[in-house]
């Protein structure tokens, strides 16, 4: 199987909140943190971390949609499923299984965002305590308002995206 390809994401010059990403001879809108993109990202900073990530895994949710056709690992989301956003914590920026009595995002949401979730090799090999967690490419709001840190695309446009990726894949921010 063929490996690699890098996404490119740019913010736009006239709203750091929002960028193009490009891939292949895709070119999506895309939502990016409140406050930008940073090269000093700290947990709950709002700002979306400059660097080159690794497209780790997917995540979704089985009852909103087909399984997405990808080349990466799938994983089904359960009403369980939460991620660790507690520097303090031994299992900062990882998946936890809720109850959780420390701070973590709920993976299963009301909303549409974590719909289709794939990980980004962001502050995971180790974590850096206070660095960022939960760093994902995810499904964007209709208005592709402001994440808190994550890049957020239209779910058919993720879709199409995902049907291309191949492991070693990864997303260049900045």
């Amino acid at each position: 199987m063929e490996t690699g390809g890098i996404i490119d994401v740019r913010a736009l010059p006239s709203d750091k909140r929002k960028g193009l990403l490009r891939f292949g001879g895709f070119t999506f809108p895309c939502a990016l943190g409140r406050s930008g993109i940073t090269r000093f990202k700290r947990e709950g900073d709002g700002a979306t971390p400059s660097g080159t990530f690794e497209l780790l895994n997917i995540y979704f949710r089985a009852d909103k949609g087909p399984r997405p056709r990808a080349h990466l690992p799938l994983d089904v989301i359960q009403q369980s499923d939460g991620w660790c956003d507690d520097p303090a914590h031994s299992r900062y920026n990882r998946p936890v299984q809720l109850p959780f009595s420390r701070s973590h995002e709920k993976m299963w949401r009301q909303d549409r965002l974590y719909d289709i979730v794939v990980v980004l090799d962001c502050n995971m090999h180790p974590p850096i305590r206070g660095k960022g967690s939960a760093i994902f490419f995810h499904i964007a709001r209709e208005d592709y308002r402001p994440t808190e840190g994550c890049v957020a695309i239209d779910p058919m446009h993720m879709r199409t995206l995902l049907a291309e990726v191949r492991p070693g894949t990864v997303m260049r921010i900045g």
